[in-house]
């Protein structure tokens, strides 16, 4: 598109619109490129490379290796006042692409399935738009690029190595693309957003024997399959009905033939709540039941329970403003959507400041995408909309 002066002031949608139209062609080569080249958690060295060439591009200050792999960069306004991140998540999954795209991933076995090129680009095109706009804020902004949000790992990297400070941060913002939204809408969720996402490992002791002679025999597959049976029960029987909970057994491994009975089995799960209270609800019933095998079954039974990110809150002090904003700057697209048992480390950040997860469509119409799924291919119409939503929030923000 042409290139034009940099518009300011007395109409911000205007303005802010015509630098996204003026960038957009841009930022889908942008991500295109990050799409056929996904990186794992802590592994994103192109990513972040390409994310450094484009802030150097537009003048804009920056810090690499943050976390490893993270990126940091500032803009600062034109008059005093508050700090605000916005976050973009930057790594990959462990997926065999399908999708057909002339785009598609170049490195077998992994896939940008959760949109986070989306999420990269976006930000960039933020960076862009703001840089532009930076002397009517009142305030700075942080633009920080993190890595290793599948693994969730990297916020707490981030946040340990001073993400949040230097200068401090007073409020964060985040964002995440919904492919169950059609472009063009958003979406926002009140309070306890997102899952607190804890994980607990069973090793069922027995004695092995001949399979022909169970008697002879303490079989711990018959221990772990009631087990298994019985941690249903805990959502439906001591979790309060109106404080969503999931307890999910996602692995079984014991036993290598047909004729013995192995010493031990063990699993896997997840457990994801909302709520404090049915998190600890449900850490001490798996323990509690765990425990009630060795004398109901002859079992020894060894639990590793792990507490991983909390529950994302979205706080009203940041989430009215964006959704305010992004009504002034695209009209009534953006409505109230229901929590999530998903989970994501953004939610750390929502622990110690003031924070708001924006959901952004990014579903292409006549398609039914989900994310995490191989054929995954948003409609990247939602990177220009989101740039304008993120862009139109921080200027409303720091105004």
């Amino acid at each position: 598109m042409p290139d034009t002066a940099p518009v300011l002031p007395n109409d911000k949608q205007a303005a802010i619109r015509g630098i996204t139209d003026r960038i957009e062609a841009g930022l889908i080569e942008v991500r295109r490129d990050l799409h056929a080249h996904p990186e794992l958690a802590f592994e994103e060295v192109r990513t972040a490379g390409v994310v450094s060439r484009e802030l150097t591009r537009l003048g804009i200050a920056h810090t690499t290796g943050i976390a490893k792999t993270g990126v940091v960069a500032m803009i600062a306004g034109g008059r005093p006042g508050p700090v605000l991140a916005i976050r973009a998540d930057m790594d990959a999954l462990p997926i065999q692409e399908q999708s057909g795209l002339p785009f598609a991933s170049t490195t077998p076995g992994l896939m940008h399935a959760c949109g986070h090129d989306i999420h990269t680009t976006t930000l960039l095109g933020v960076a862009a738009v703001l840089a532009e706009l930076a002397p009517s804020l009142a305030g700075s902004v942080k633009l920080i690029f993190q890595p290793a949000e599948e693994a969730i790992g990297g916020a707490e990297r981030m946040i340990a190595e001073g993400v949040l400070e230097g200068p401090h941060v007073d409020m964060a913002l985040g964002f995440h693309n919904y492919p169950h939204l059609p472009v063009g809408s958003f979406g926002f969720c009140p309070g306890p957003a997102l899952a607190a996402a804890d994980t607990f490992e069973v090793v069922v002791h027995g004695k092995s024997g001949h399979a022909a002679h169970p008697y002879a025999a303490v079989d711990p597959i018959v221990a772990a399959a009631q087990l298994i049976s019985q941690l249903q029960t805990v959502v439906s029987r001591e979790v309060r009905p109106l404080h969503p909970a999931v307890v999910t057994v996602g692995a079984i491994h014991g036993g290598v033939a047909a004729n013995i009975i192995p010493d031990s089995v063990t699993f896997i799960g997840t457990v994801r709540t909302l709520h404090a209270e049915a998190q600890d609800t449900a850490e001490a019933a798996i323990k509690r039941l765990c425990a009630g095998m060795a004398e109901g079954m002859r079992v020894r039974c060894d639990v590793t329970y792990t507490r991983g990110v909390p529950a994302m809150l979205n706080d009203d002090r940041v989430l009215e403003p964006v959704v305010a904003a992004v009504r002034m700057q695209l009209g009534d697209v953006i409505h109230r959507t229901e929590p999530s048992m998903g989970a994501e480390d953004f939610a750390l950040m929502s622990q110690v400041l003031p924070a708001f997860q924006l959901g952004i469509g990014s579903g292409a119409p006549g398609r039914a995408d989900r994310l995490h799924n191989s054929a995954y291919a948003p409609d990247e119409a939602c990177i220009g909309l989101g740039v304008q939503a993120l862009s139109r929030a921080a200027m409303e923000m720091l105004s």
